[in-house]
Formats: C-alpha cells, structure tokens, sequence
C-alpha cells in the first residue's frame, strides 16, 4: 500500500512540473499612473492578482539627455523624500508568487521617439543607457528591462533610417551585459508591415530578445474618419476588396512578424483589455466603416475622449441601454448608442484571438493593461474576466469560475492613498492648458500644496491632471516630491 502511494506522490509530482513547464506566458502592463485615478477606477499594486499574469511590467521610466535611465514620478516610484515605494511595493508581490517575473518599461508613447533615437546614435550614451538600466533594475530587483520605443524612424526621430540599425546595435549590448547578471530583454513594437518595415530590422532585434510583444491594437480609432475595431482578428465587415497584405488585422500582423524572421517561440501577441469610442456623423448609419467625427465618450476614469477602459464600458452597459452586435468576420463586438459607437474585446473574442496565436505556437500573450480590465468584478461573478479568460484559453487556469466576495464601496468624498489626495477632472479650464509646457509633472502657480501631472492624450495634446500634497506639506518642483515647507521656494500661501 506505501509503496502505491509513493508511486501516486511521484506519478503526480512528475504531472505538476510537466504542466508547469508548458505553462504560456502572460505579460501584463501596469500603468503606475492608474493610483491617480479617481473612485473605482483607482488602481494600486496591491490590486494586481499575481497568479494571472507569468510576468508584471512596470510602466513607464524615461531617457535624460545624457541616456541615463530617470523615473518619471519619484514620489509614487521611490522610497525615498517620503515617497510612496511603488517599485519595492511592485518587487514584493513575488513574494506571494516566487516563479512571478518583473520588468520594468522604459519609453512609451508619451516618451517618444527622440531621446531613444539620441540615446541609440552614440556609443557613449548607450553606455550610460545600459549601466544605468542595470543599477535601477538590480537596485530595486526587478528581472528584466522592457523596450517601449514609439518608434524607430517615426515621429520624432532624430536620426531617421539610422534608428533602424541603431535599435539593433543597441540591444546587441543590452544582451551582452544583461547576460552577466541573468537579467531579461523584450521590447513592445509596432505591428502591422506598414509600420514596422519603417522601424525594423526584424530578424535583427529578434535575435537579441528574449521576447517581442506585438502591439496589436490600436489598429483603428477614432483619428480615423470612420469607425473601425480597435483590434479585429479577420478583416471584417465594410472591409471589401482591400488586399489582405494592406489589411490592419490581428492576423495579418502575425503572419508578417514570422514570415519576416522574428521566431513565434518569442512572439508575444498583444491584446487590449479597453475599446475606443467614436462619434458617428450620423445615427442611422451605424456599422463598421460608418463615417466618424472624431474621438467619442471618455471613460470615467481614464478621462479621455476615444478612449475607454473595459472596466468602464461593461459598467455603462449595466446601467444604460446599448446596442450590442458582433462582427462576425472580424471576430469581435462593437456597441452603438445613438451617435456614441465604441469598438471593445470581450472574453469571446480574446479566447478566439488566443487560440488563433496559438496555432502557430507563439510564446504567449502581451496584455495592456491590466488596470482596465473589470478588477472588482462588478460587471460579473468573477473578478478580472478578461485576463482569465486569456489564461483559461491558453491553459493556465482551470474551468470554475471564482466568485467575487468583496464589493468596494462608492464614496462621494475625494478617493485617498495613504497621505495623499486628488481630483481628476474630464475638462480641463482655458486657465490650465497653459501649465504644462512638455510631459512630466509641473507646479500649481496658484497653490504650493498642489501639482499637476502633465500627459499625452491620444490627439497628443498635453493634459494636465491635479493633485494634492500631504497635509502641511508643498510640492518642491526640484526634486520633484512634497517636501516641508521651510525646504521649498514657494510665495505663495494658499491652501
């Protein structure tokens, strides 16, 4: 009988570790700037579920002129000056899950194209690009370093075709020194062949990484004059005659990425858990491909016209009555409400967009970000529909369904972090566009407790956000945290 049992403890031991080698990867964005937002929309590392994601990244830290490697938000990322330790809050959730990886991103759409493209040119800042990427990841023990060039050979290159190669040699050395201290290399890229035979030597960059998440959304919105999914597996409806090589797919995106050289064992496959909202130019003609005005309703939280989180949409379908249909040729669903249209992915249509990437045996999925999906459940019986809905189709959870039992509480008081207050606002006032002169965070000219957030929308306008000291505490525009006030250069008193 004992030696049955043993055979059984063995037999099941051997079946474990099987399942967990096979285990696909989940990369999760996390947009720190999240902890901002205000209500249920409010999102802190202790809200991320760290069994639904293989690997957490950290979103975003910027480029100096000199190519060092700076945090954007010293007081939300950093211990120190009385900070809010995100990064060490961030490390520690591999606490509760030792085989959790971390990253932390560097760029993003708000950091541009030119200071990578400055960084990259010259053999000595990418010296000082690397050491210092090093320091902050060992430092803080992170696991790896995420690449967010937006783009190479685009926007506001410095250096136009040379980005190209230059990419390329950069990550040529980022391997090299990485190699020493076991650290991770993967990089966020543009998609689609129109824009990525721009930017790539894809064969290139691909040999250097460990992983490459292709963005695939964002693929239409509203800058389009028509209306579009966000991010269509097939060519869809309204598609017509269009070759399939020039189409804006999912698939097509894939196809091009492998055809091109990049290994699909390295291949991450991006998938949005937020939708984009139009405004349609006219009611009665409301389907895919119908002429657009411009960027529709913004979320609560994310409050930004176009744009809107998962979190925000399924509440709105809960509350108001909206005309929900499914493209089926494109594999999925879009909602119109009189002259609002907003284009989403749901669990149906992210379990089909898996199962498509894994017929071709990528790596696993990219996922941004992890803050907009339903995180508190509200919208169903479970919470983070999405990202299970990812995992279940990929393998990495079971079938049963786990009930949400704790139900936040809608206060009409202004939302709370430890010390710190805000107000997000959807408008901004003639008064305030006027504060923020490039990304990052500004001054109140008005008031020495207060400071503003500065960010791109998706127009790239700057959008400034406010926000409030600690009590008895102002903001010290130099060193970029609230400080006393015998320590800071401010005439003004007001509170």
């Amino acid at each position: 009988m004992n030696s049955v049992c043993l055979f059984l403890l063995i037999l099941s031991t051997v079946l474990t570790n099987s399942v967990t080698a096979k285990k696909k990867m989940v990369l999760c964005y996390y947009g720190s700037w999240a902890t901002y937002r205000s209500g249920l929309g409010k999102f802190d590392v202790d809200h991320i579920d760290t069994n639904l994601c293989t690997h957490l990244v950290y979103s975003f830290v910027g480029i100096n002129p000199e190519g060092t490697v700076k945090s954007l938000d010293p007081y939300l990322d950093l211990p120190d000056n009385w900070g809010r330790n995100n990064f060490g809050k961030f490390n520690a959730l591999k606490i509760g899950n030792p085989n959790l990886k971390t990253i932390l991103a560097v760029g993003g759409w708000n950091e541009g194209s030119q200071s990578f493209s400055r960084m990259a040119a010259s053999a000595t800042l990418r010296k000082n690009y690397i050491s210092s990427a090093i320091k902050m990841i060992l430092d803080y023990g992170f696991d790896g370093l995420n690449i967010d060039w937006e783009y190479p050979n685009r926007r506001d290159s410095m250096y136009g075709p040379a980005d190209i190669q230059n990419f390329v040699q950069l990550l040529k050395e980022l391997r090299q020194e990485f190699d020493k201290h076991g650290l991770t290399l993967s990089a966020a890229v543009a998609s689609v062949k129109e824009m990525a035979i721009q930017s790539y030597d894809i064969p290139g960059i691909s040999k250097y990484l460990d992983a490459v998440s292709l963005m695939t959304y964002d693929l239409h919105g509203p800058w389009d004059p028509v209306t579009g999914h966000n991010s269509p597996l097939h060519k869809g409806e309204g598609d017509g005659n269009i070759p399939k090589e020039d189409l804006y797919t999912v698939d097509v995106a894939l196809e091009y990425w492998i055809k091109s050289g990049c290994s699909p064992e390295k291949i991450l496959l991006g998938l949005p858990l937020y939708g984009h909202t139009f405004t349609l130019t006219n009611a009665m003609v409301n389907g895919v491909h119908a002429p657009s005005s411009g960027p529709g309703l913004a979320g609560s939280y994310t409050a930004t016209k176009g744009l809107i989180g998962y979190n925000e949409f399924c509440s709105k379908i809960l509350k108001e009555s909206w005309d929900i249909r499914r493209d089926n040729l494109a594999m999925v669903p879009y909602a119109v409400q009189g002259k609002n249209w907003i284009s989403y992915d749901d669990v149906s249509s992210l379990k089909t967009k898996v199962e498509y990437g894994m017929k071709y045996n990528i790596s696993g999925i990219m996922v941004w970000s992890i803050e907009t999906d339903d995180f508190h459940g509200f919208c169903g019986n479970e919470k983070y529909p999405l990202l299970r809905s990812i995992n279940r189709a990929l393998g990495n959870l079971n079938n049963t369904i786990t009930t949400s039992t704790t139900i936040p509480t809608m206060s009409t008081t202004s939302a709370t972090t430890g010390t710190t207050t805000w107000t997000t606002t959807t408008a901004i006032s003639t008064g305030t566009t006027s504060i923020c002169k490039m990304v990052g965070l500004a001054a109140d000219p008005e008031d020495c407790t207060s400071f503003y957030m500065c960010t791109r929308n998706i127009w790239g306008s700057l959008v400034p956000q406010k926000f409030k000291c600690p009590a008895n505490l102002y903001w010290d525009i130099k060193n970029l945290y609230c400080n006393y006030p015998d320590q800071v250069e401010c005439s003004i008193r007001k509170y």
